[in-house]
């Protein structure tokens, strides 16, 4: 076992990228600054160890990092065909035995939950007989475990090697999202927690939980428990109080935030009645329900109680209140809404009732000590926003120049219109994805600055717990490096093979992620 040459003949000293014929060129996202050494050393998975290095101002109180220590030892050893299973020492003696993670700064965060302000960066020296990991925070150790495990590779005799190697690497954008819809189709706790591992493989930071919409209410609300009693499919397809937590709670320990959307004014068919406008055919309602009614003031004591419980639920600073695509045909049948219109000067720009209702929600949530992300609709119809309000990009007609309009008013900007993983298509779409530049717009440095990431969006009509990883993934990982790399990161056929050998990877980590093109996975039992 330990005279085996290894399949991958390297000799390679780059500062660039590696090519894709060695384990680095399986790295992804591609980190920032890369430097590998022809040096390679052994490791023995009975003989290896991820420890607290000496001065680090986390220890194992820091259940956290604690978790993340076993998490990747077992996808760098446990999933191998070749096991030390009687318990014997491994006949080849280790050369590289620690990785000691250092957090430098005096606060790790560690019991704290990521933010936009979160700092991602490590810095990585893989050396004998002593790796070190170093970040100022647990989030940036997070991130150099992963590259750590990438780094790794397995000969045809089953021993372990990684290279010497120097890596310094940080995020291009701060917020780098995947949106999952769990109203069109309810999908199992399980497949959000799979999903959420796979975020981690590919370095993205925030789940956007679509969590209600017209199709069903599967949040279970403390405050009003009606809700989802009446609005989801069953009472089996709820998300309970404890489902959230827990949700939220195993996306903090990969570094994930959590960021709800609750939908308004339209897109709520599953919600509560009384709070809906009632439609009207001539002079007489016609039994089917609008958007939610702008003209109650019970319906903003009921969002004032909701977005409370939301805003202790979810402990993101942020919440998503949608706003987009509102059909104005129901209000304007609706003789109340339409004299509320006259009185308060409106006209019959419907849009002007929209933005009369937006600002108030968005009201209430500053006043609840959290700050709103709203679909671009809402900042097209001219709501007066919250200086700190964040405009999510989606439509993708002409998204280049709504990110300059945008940015230009002064607001901070995610784009997501040429990122719908629901839009599927023959072939290697994900190379689409791959050649979006988020900053390739009209305007200035500061306004560029504004831009603070984007997020792949997986829309649920035809998604279930079937067939979503496999669609989302490998595809949404051309996002995760577009979001992570640097900006001249763009070679698409480097990118293709370093991306089969990651999808391979995936696989071996329990991601049922859908194959790129023909070939196969080495290393799988097949």
């Amino acid at each position: 076992g330990c005279g085996c040459r290894s399949r991958q003949d390297l000799l390679l000293l780059s500062p660039g990228t590696p090519p894709a014929s060695s384990p680095f060129g399986s790295l992804w996202p591609l980190p920032q600054s890369l430097r590998v050494s022809p040096e390679r050393f052994r490791l023995a998975p009975d003989q290896f160890q991820i420890v607290h290095g000496p001065g680090s101002s986390a220890g194992s109180s820091c259940s956290l990092l604690e978790d993340a220590f076993r998490r990747y030892y077992e996808y760098m050893f446990g999933y191998s065909k070749w096991q030390n299973r009687d318990g014997k020492k491994s006949l080849c003696e280790t050369e590289l035995s620690l990785l000691q993670v250092i957090i430098t700064s005096k606060d790790s965060e560690c019991d704290k939950f990521p933010s936009i302000t979160s700092d991602e960066a490590y810095h990585l020296q893989v050396s004998k007989p002593t790796s070190v990991l170093k970040a100022d925070k647990v989030w940036g150790v997070l991130r150099g475990l992963e590259t750590f495990s990438q780094l790794l590779y397995e000969d045809d005799c089953g021993s372990y090697f990684v290279h010497e190697s120097v890596i310094s690497d940080f995020p291009r954008f701060a917020y780098r999202g995947i949106l999952l819809d769990t109203s069109r189709h309810f999908l199992p706790l399980k497949i959000i927690q799979t999903n959420l591992d796979a975020m981690a493989f590919n370095k993205f930071n925030v789940l956007h939980w679509h969590i209600v919409d017209d199709p069903s209410f599967p949040y279970q609300s403390t405050t009003f428990p009606e809700l989802n009693a009446q609005g989801a499919f069953t009472p089996k397809h709820v998300y309970t109080p404890t489902d959230v937590h827990n949700i939220i709670e195993y996306a903090r320990l990969r570094g994930i935030r959590v960021i709800p959307e609750f939908d308004t004014p339209g897109h709520t068919q599953s919600w509560r009645k009384d709070i809906l406008t009632p439609c009207y055919s001539g002079k007489h309602p016609s039994g089917s329900y609008g958007p939610i009614n702008p003209i109650l003031n019970a319906t903003y004591d009921f969002m004032m109680k909701l977005f409370e419980e939301v805003g202790n639920v979810f402990p993101d600073d942020y919440i998503h209140l949608g706003g987009d695509e509102v059909d104005f045909s129901c209000w304007s049948s609706n003789p109340d809404v339409t004299e509320f219109m006259k009185k308060k000067g409106f006209g019959f720009w419907y849009s002007k009732l929209e933005s009369y209702y937006v600002e108030k929600i968005l009201e209430i949530v500053t006043s609840l000590n959290k700050k709103s992300i709203i679909w671009q609709e809402v900042f097209d119809d001219g709501a007066k926003l919250q200086p700190d309000t964040i405009v999510e990009v989606w439509k993708k007609f002409l998204y280049q120049l709504e990110l300059a309009r945008v940015t230009k008013q002064g607001h901070q900007a995610i784009l997501a219109a040429p990122w719908y993983l629901d839009l599927i298509s023959y072939g290697e779409d994900w190379k689409s994805y791959y050649g979006v530049e988020p900053l390739n717009f009209m305007g200035s440095k500061s306004q560029k600055e504004l831009v603070l990431g984007g997020e792949a969006c997986l829309w649920g009509e035809y998604v279930d717990g079937t067939n979503l990883t496999p669609r989302l993934w490998p595809r949404a990982s051309a996002v995760g490096e577009r979001l992570w790399s640097s900006k001249n990161v763009t070679d698409i056929s480097d990118a293709s093979k370093r991306l089969t050998q990651h999808r391979c990877r995936m696989l071996r980590r329990g991601i049922a992620a859908q194959p790129l093109f023909v070939g196969y996975c080495t290393t799988l039992e097949q």
